[in-house]
This record gives structure tokens, sequence and C-alpha cells, in this order.
């Protein structure tokens, strides 16, 4: 999810179209195709703008599920990635300008463009966060949970083709930048850690959380239960935290929060999906 910043209160919504064998595989929830819309913010309206399908030879082998996950405005170029690869299009056309997809992407989940210095992704499936150069060369790979680097997992193999098998270690869904490093959300341990320097991890605890969206002195969270968590990144603290829930008396959970993109100091967008069968108490915290 994003702001636009050509189009004055319009957002983009990233996401994907449910493919209804997925549940005659053995992943319960596959994407036929990824979409992205485009909402009016004044009126709700949204229309579709571009549908795109994963070629095969980069999709898990017996249930390939195509879908957008996080998106990144910069200027007119909207970086975005499938759970394989990472993309980038020239708005307002939504035209291809850029692909890559290599064998260590596994349920990749947000991609951070640095400009001339690369690319930072987010390969959840491994716990792994890599820095790449924009043309797809490795320059750095980080374990989040600290473990020696492929300990886990081999390189010889193609994880592109291949279900990890959960619960992940971590589960790290978001990258960000504070003080020039970079730092990892990471679900399950329910903070953030940064990985180029020794400093404390930013804790929130709760339900598992996802995002870690910079605005200013702020960073927000997403916690699957529908709280949005707002942090001061100078304190590395907790400043608010918001249950949105409340807004939908009789309805809890609303869903499976995840995905927010701030408009202003006031105003924030939050996404919400249908909530999966999987919905447990450790997941609520």
């Amino acid at each position: 999810m994003g702001q636009t910043n050509d189009i004055p209160n319009k957002a983009i919504v990233l996401g994907g179209r449910r493919d209804p064998r997925g549940a005659e595989t053995d992943r319960l929830f596959t994407f036929e195709r990824a979409l992205i819309a485009e909402l009016d913010l004044n009126t709700g309206h949204a229309h579709l703008c571009h549908e795109y399908v994963s070629p095969r030879d980069v999709c898990h082998e017996s249930a390939p599920s195509v879908l957008f996950k996080a998106g990144t405005l910069v200027g007119d170029t909207l970086y975005t990635c499938t759970e394989t690869e990472v993309l980038w299009y020239r708005l307002p056309g939504f035209s291809l300008a850029g692909r890559i997809s290599l064998p260590w992407m596994n349920d990749v989940h947000h991609v951070l463009p640095l400009g001339d210095n690369g690319l930072l992704v987010a390969s959840t499936g491994l716990d792994m966060i890599v820095h790449m150069t924009n043309q797809g060369d490795v320059m750095r790979e980080w374990d989040v949970c600290g473990e020696p680097l492929w300990a886990r997992f081999s390189r010889d193999v193609d994880y592109r083709k291949q279900t990890v098998p959960k619960p992940r270690h971590a589960h790290p869904n978001y990258i960000f930048l504070l003080d020039g490093e970079i730092w990892a959300t990471r679900c399950r341990q329910r903070d953030a850690v940064c990985l180029t320097a020794d400093q404390a991890p930013i804790e929130l605890g709760g339900a598992l959380i996802h995002d870690g969206v910079r605005q200013g002195n702020r960073l927000y969270f997403t916690r699957v239960d529908g709280h949005l968590a707002v942090v001061d990144a100078e304190k590395r603290a907790m400043a608010a935290d918001y249950n949105l829930s409340q807004f939908y008396p009789g309805r809890r959970p609303v869903g499976w929060c995840r995905g927010v993109a701030p408009l202003d100091e006031q105003r924030a967008l939050v996404g919400f999906t249908r909530l999966r069968p999987t919905l447990n108490a450790s997941s609520l915290g």
C-alpha cells in the first residue's frame, strides 16, 4: 500500500486475486494473479490499474501463487514484489521498468530501494534480508535471527520452487532505515532489529507485527489483531497504540491487519484482509 505523490487524494493498493483451486493444494491460500488498484480517498472508489502473472519458471512447482506484497513509491517509480520476484513500475502508466528473480527469493515480502546503492529485499521464507545491486548481484546477506548464514538452507536449492516449512524462526517482513542503519521487522519476535550496528531492538510486543513505515519521526507498525503501533524513531520507544477494532463495534477481530500508509501525523491508511483459519491465541499475542 502506498500513497501516490502525483495524484492528490489517491492511493495505490497492491494485492492479488484468490485462486479458487488453492484449497486443492498443500498451500491453503494461493493467488492466480497480482493486482494494482488505485483508490480515490474522497469517494472510496477503486479501479484496477494493472494485472500481472509471474513466469512459470520462477513459481512454486505444484502450487504457484502470484500476488503483490508491500510497495514503495519513489518519485514516479513503484517498487514491489511477488513471492519470488522484485519488480518496479513507472507511473502513471504502470509500465514494467525492471524485474529480478533469484533462487533465494522465497515468500518475498518487501523491497526497499536505495537509489544507486541497490535494493534491500526481505526473503521472508528464508528469514533473510539481502542487499543486492539493481542488476541482482548480491552484496550482503543477513540472517535476522543472528544465526550463521545458510545454516538452515542451501545455496544450491532454488527456493522459488519450494514451500519452506512454517513456522519461520522470525518471519522478517519489512525493512527500514534509521540514522543510516538497516533495520528489519520480525513478526514472530514482535520487534525490529538493527542489522548493521549493535543496537537494542525496538520492542513492540502484543500480537504478530508487520510493516515499519517511516513518516517523519514516527515508525508505523501493524498488528494482526487490528492495532496500529506508532514508535518514536528517535527514542526507539512506543508513542501510541491504537485499537482500530473500536471503530467496528461487534466485529472483533475485524480482519487480518497488515499494511499501513501514513498520510500525515493524524491520518493513515491501514489494510485488512480476510481472517485466516490459522488465526489463534498465539497470533494475537
